[in-house]
C-alpha cells in the first residue's frame, strides 16, 4: 500500500467531513450531560436514552410518514425520561449512580421489546429515507472548509448552534449562574432564594432531550434502519467526552470532534488496510476514550455532583 495515494487533499477532506458529522450525537449527549452535571446531577443513563430516543424517532417517523414527527417524538421521550430520572434522584434523593444504571437498563430493555412488538412481523428490516444533506449556499462553495463544515443534515446544523447558545446561557446568564451555584454548593444557593430542585429538574430534563436527538440522528439522519447495536457505547463516550471538556461545551465540541475523525478514519482504514486485523482498527476511537478519560482526570467536577439536596 502507498501512503501517498491515501493522504490526498481529497482523502483528508472525506475524513474531515465524515469527522463532523459522527461527532454530532456525542457532543448533543455531551452537551446536555454538562448542564445535568453543571446542576450536581450525573446521569449515567443516557446510553438507553439514546438508544430508546432512536427507536422512538424511527419508529413515529415510519407511522406518520413525518421525518419531523420523529424528531418531535424523540424530544418528548428525552423530557419523558429526564424527568423521570430528575424525579428519582432530586425529588426522592435516590442514588444517581443507581438510578442511572437503571435508567439505561430500562430503555434499552424498553427498546428492544417495543421494536419486536411492533415490527416483527417484517421479513426484512424496515428502512426510511433520511433526513436530506443540506449544502448552505455560499459557505458550502468554500475550499475545504465548505465540505467539511457546511454540507451536512439538520441535525449536524444544530449541533454547531447548540454550543454557542449553551455556552451563553451557561457563563452569560442568570439562569447559568444559579446552575453553577446549585452544581457547587447548593445550600447557599438555596439560602439567597434560588430554586435548587427547579434547576436540578430543567438541566436533567435539558440533558435527556438532547441525549435523545443525539439517539434520532442515527436512524433519522445517518442510516435510516434502527438496530439494538446502534448506539454501541456512545452515550459512555459522551460522559466521557464532559469530563475531558471540563463541563464546558466548547471544549466538548473538540473533544468530540476528535473522537469523530479518529471514528471515520478506522472505517476508511478497514477497505484500505486489508492486512490489519478489522477488530484492531474497530477499538481506536474507544482506546482514544481511555486517553481522554486519563487526561480530564485530575479535572475539577462540580462539588455537589451525586450529592442528594436536603433542604435544611
Amino acid at each position: 500500500m502507498n501512503w501517498t495515494d491515501i493522504l490526498t487533499a481529497s482523502f483528508i477532506i472525506q475524513i474531515l467531513a465524515s469527522g463532523v458529522r459522527l461527532s454530532t450525537p456525542l457532543i448533543l449527549a455531551a452537551l446536555g450531560e454538562i448542564f445535568a452535571e453543571r446542576s450536581g446531577v450525573m446521569n449515567l443513563g443516557i446510553e438507553g436514552i439514546m438508544l430508546l430516543g432512536s427507536f422512538i424517532g424511527f419508529s413515529v417517523a415510519i407511522l406518520t410518514g413525518n421525518l419531523w414527527a420523529g424528531v418531535g417524538a424523540s424530544i418528548l421521550l428525552g423530557a419523558l425520561m429526564g424527568l423521570l430520572f430528575a424525579f428519582m434522584s432530586v425529588t426522592l434523593n435516590a442514588n444517581q449512580i443507581i438510578i442511572g444504571l437503571s435508567l439505561l437498563i430500562f430503555c434499552t430493555g424498553a427498546a428492544v421489546y417495543f421494536y419486536r412488538l411492533q415490527f416483527s412481523f417484517s421479513l426484512l428490516p424496515p428502512s426510511i429515507d433520511i433526513f436530506e444533506t443540506l449544502s448552505i449556499p455560499l459557505l458550502s462553495q468554500i475550499p475545504i472548509l465548505g465540505p467539511i463544515f457546511f454540507d451536512h443534515t439538520i441535525f449536524t446544523y444544530m449541533m454547531f448552534l447548540a454550543i454557542p447558545i449553551s455556552t451563553f446561557v451557561l457563563y452569560r446568564t442568570p439562569f447559568g449562574l444559579r446552575i453553577k451555584a446549585v452544581g457547587e454548593y447548593p445550600q447557599a444557593a438555596d439560602t439567597v432564594g434560588v430554586n435548587v430542585a427547579f434547576i436540578r429538574y430543567s438541566c436533567v430534563i435539558i440533558g435527556g432531550i438532547l441525549a435523545a436527538l443525539g439517539g434520532a440522528y442515527f436512524s433519522l439522519a445517518e442510516i435510516g434502519i434502527y438496530a439494538d447495536t446502534l448506539i454501541g457505547g456512545r452515550g459512555f463516550i459522551a460522559l466521557a467526552l464532559v469530563v475531558f471538556g471540563r463541563w464546558n461545551p466548547v471544549w466538548a465540541l473538540a473533544g468530540g470532534l476528535v473522537f469523530g475523525i479518529v471514528d471515520a478514519l478506522q472505517t476508511r482504514l478497514q477497505f484500505l488496510l486489508s492486512e490489519v486485523p478489522s477488530n484492531f482498527l474497530i477499538m481506536m476511537p474507544y482506546v482514544l476514550t481511555i486517553l481522554i478519560l486519563l487526561i480530564g482526570r485530575n479535572k475539577q467536577a462540580p462539588s455537589a455532583i451525586n450529592i442528594p439536596f436536603i433542604r435544611e
